[in-house]
């Protein structure tokens, strides 16, 4: 940190405030925020925090799926700019600070720059991507993964909600179908700064987590297929109950998970068991699995080992198991220069770090494929999000702020290609 910056600080109470009058817009009774992608309440949003940054002299430029960039220029116009955001849809029952604070945390640290008239030397841009969320269009982090050409923009602009509407006519009706190309956009690094979304650093007492990347994810959808029978005359011992050696399969799920520490996850969210009937031994159930872990290899292991396990429950069971691929999310290592920045930058403004690694995706996976890429997480009250009661300490939303300032001041100067 230049000497003479480290005194900088942000506007707490005017971050706090932006925080609060973004969520004013879809704000719900129980405290949280439902804005959902390209709706009526995400144009309102938008609008809102568009005309923030042209307030405070930003250029604004959106593209083909609906991303926003907003650039403070540099002394130098030909460097890529240092780009720092988040999204601002939500959950259908959301909360004020998932995606929100990256993107006001960002323009917080634009208007710092400007009320101390510093100039930077490679421009700065926030940015808010299109449906991160992916709770009325699928699939999630779509306006990242256009951007970074993992997923096609003629096939995001096909995707439709449940009333048929789809992504490209949603675009046009709120006003922000722009025309550059996705990916045109040079980016010289990229940060993000967002809640934990867990409890890891609110239950070791630190202040700033320090992401070193994103857990690997698998999805599967497990069917067992015994024999439904009547629960009466069925001895125990002549019943292939597809329940109980589902029961048996859930349980390992969590074991392999147990069994694969630091950062092995292992959770099953949905079952459902026909024929459904209480005197009915069940003769079909299908439930997910949801497997991460730290590196590919790992999460690779723990479902060879899922695999395995089921092989001997079926041919012990006399059933049959299907295990059948859902989703696949390549686990992310972040860039060690943006790692060793925002590390830098959190001991001299003199706060408590710690590394973690993210259980849940983020538009970062994406841009991590485009930039160097790095993660600033400050913590949320009891772990939780995606939902409404989600809450942060302002005092912990300004210190992630500030680590994001004096990181995005290194970064400038030092990591943007000329």
């Amino acid at each position: 940190m230049s000497a003479s910056y480290r005194s900088l600080r942000v506007n707490e109470e005017r971050l706090w405030q932006s925080l609060m009058d973004l969520a004013a817009i879809g704000a719900t009774e129980r405290g949280g925020v439902r804005r959902l992608a390209l709706s009526d309440l995400d144009r309102a949003g938008r609008d809102l925090v568009t005309e923030w940054a042209r307030d405070a002299g930003l250029t604004v430029t959106v593209d083909q799926i609906g991303n926003v960039f907003m650039r403070r220029a540099g002394r130098n116009p030909s460097r890529a700019p240092v780009m720092t955001g988040s999204h601002i849809d939500t959950q259908p029952s959301g909360g004020k600070f998932d995606g929100n604070y990256g993107v006001l945390a960002g323009l917080e640290v634009i208007r710092t720059l400007n009320d101390h008239k510093i100039e930077t030397e490679a421009p700065i841009e926030v940015v808010f991507w299109t449906n991160e969320e992916g709770a009325r269009f699928a699939p999630a982090m779509m306006g990242s993964s256009v951007f970074s050409g993992a997923v096609s923009l003629e096939g995001a602009y096909r995707a439709q909600d449940t009333d048929g509407r789809s992504v490209r006519d949603e675009l046009v009706r709120i006003g922000y179908l722009g025309s550059e190309q996705p990916g045109a956009h040079r980016v010289a690094a990229y940060i993000e700064t967002h809640i934990e979304q867990g409890p890891v650093l609110e239950d070791s007492g630190t202040l700033i987590g320090v992401v070193g990347g994103v857990l690997g994810i698998r999805w599967f959808d497990c069917t067992v297929t015994g024999m439904e029978a009547h629960a009466g005359p069925t001895p125990m011992a002549l019943r292939k109950d597809a329940l109980q050696v589902a029961a048996c399969l859930m349980q390992e799920v969590v074991a392999i998970a147990l069994r694969s520490p630091p950062d092995g996850r292992g959770t099953v969210g949905t079952v459902q068991v026909l024929p459904s009937s209480r005197n009915v031994i069940p003769g079909r159930v299908t439930f997910s699995v949801d497997l991460r872990n730290n590196t590919d290899e790992n999460v690779d292991q723990m479902v060879d080992a899922f695999k395995a396990r089921a092989e001997v429950v079926a041919r012990e069971a006399g059933v049959a198991i299907a295990i059948d691929p859902v989703a696949s999310y390549a686990a992310q290592i972040f860039n060690p220069i943006c790692i060793d920045a925002i590390a830098r930058a959190t001991d001299a403004l003199g706060y408590s770090r710690m590394p973690v690694v993210s259980g849940a995706g983020h538009d970062a996976v994406y841009l991590n494929r485009c930039a160097p890429t790095g993660m600033i997480f400050i913590p949320c009250k009891d772990g939780i999000s995606h939902n409404e009661i989600e809450h942060a300490e302002a005092e912990h939303v300004a210190a992630g702020a500030n680590v994001l300032l004096h990181t995005l001041l290194e970064l400038t100067e030092d990591i943007a290609p000329r």
